[in-house]
């Protein structure tokens, strides 16, 4: 640690030598997990201002109660305790308010965007309780922390970090103003930078994305990354299995993906609640419960809410929720 401080420190010094008629070209850092490599890749590849990013690193926080979260994440625990989190009384009543409230919106989104009001609804519902839990954390120092002191996914953090650099300057953002989770997720759908960047829309036309504070353009921003990935309306998510067949290990998914079809499910000796169609892609995931597991068929919808999240448990925790605050929703209009 001490080597790599007085190694930055000489660096910043020589760069303060550098005068700018000399002539600089970059190599390429892509490789180097350093400070000074990240800064010279901004430099070289998106044209950013040397000395301004030099400051901006000098203000960097590694904050380690970031790295404690993320090697103790909620997905880490069994799924009838991660379950408990999400699907409550609260959310399911602050969701159905949402709904209510941003009915045109949704249904707007809906035919838009082929995606529907419920999973859109549940996301929000599930990442940041509509708005009141976006995090504390100020997105900069949360990259940074795990770009350059979290080796195990240190990469794929300084690619986030890049793009929140590029993200910030798109949107006259002081650096380290946005706040948002542990991991860099911004918003009222948690979009990380390179999200934001990609799927992020105007929804309500006023010529400018914020989904921290408008959730009209968080509505239409989850939709559009459901319907980017593929989600496919009208057709199932999954069900709980209600008789176990043989062979199960046949049906296993990959990375949540099915690999397998409803209709060899089916000949295995599996049954489940709804009629589906015998060719669509389906497979079995099991989910851990006080005594026992329950075990679920799981189409392609499933695995395209573990885009979102790649957790299982995310997953089925959205659509349970989805389907608690629809159930909700139509109860009250049966009693109005």
């Amino acid at each position: 640690m001490h080597l790599f401080k007085w190694s930055l420190s000489m660096v910043r010094l020589l760069l303060i030598g550098i005068t700018l008629s000399v002539a600089y070209s970059a190599p390429a850092f892509a490789s180097d997990d350093t400070e000074e490599a990240f800064i010279e890749q901004m430099v070289s590849k998106h044209k950013m201002d040397r000395k301004f990013l030099v400051n901006l690193f000098k203000k960097a926080e590694k904050n380690q109660k970031i790295i404690d979260l993320i090697t103790t994440p909620a997905e880490g625990k069994p799924w009838h305790e991660y379950r408990n989190i999400f699907v409550r009384e609260a959310r399911i009543k602050a969701g159905t308010e949402f709904w209510n409230k941003y009915e045109v919106v949704l249904k707007r989104a809906e035919a838009t965007f082929q995606v529907p009001a419920s999973i859109i609804v549940s996301i929000i519902g599930v990442e940041t309780f509509y708005g009141k839990i976006q995090g504390n954390f100020p997105v900069f120092n949360a990259l940074y922390t795990l770009g350059f002191h979290y080796p195990a996914r240190g990469k794929f953090f300084r690619g986030e970090l890049e793009q929140f650099l590029l993200l910030a300057k798109e949107q006259q953002w002081d650096e380290f103003e946005p706040k948002g989770s542990y991991a860099g997720a911004m918003g009222l759908g948690q979009f990380i930078p390179t999200s934001y960047r990609s799927y992020a829309v105007d929804f309500d036309g006023d010529g400018k994305i914020d989904l921290f504070n408008n959730p009209v353009d968080a509505i239409g921003s989850v939709a559009n990354y459901f319907r980017v990935h593929k989600w496919r309306w009208g057709e199932p998510v999954a069900y709980k299995l209600t008789q176990l067949g043989t062979m199960s290990e046949n049906f296993e998914t990959k990375r949540y993906k099915p690999q397998s079809t409803s209709g060899a499910i089916k000949a295995a000796g599996f049954n489940w609640p709804v009629e589906t169609l015998d060719e669509q892609a389906a497979g079995i995931i099991d989910f851990e419960q006080k005594d026992g597991k329950d075990h679920w068929i799981t189409f392609d919808n499933f695995y395209v809410i573990t885009r979102y999240n790649r957790s299982p448990l995310y997953a089925l925790a959205v659509y349970q929720f989805s389907q608690e605050v629809k159930a909700r929703r139509a109860l009250s209009y049966w009693h109005i």
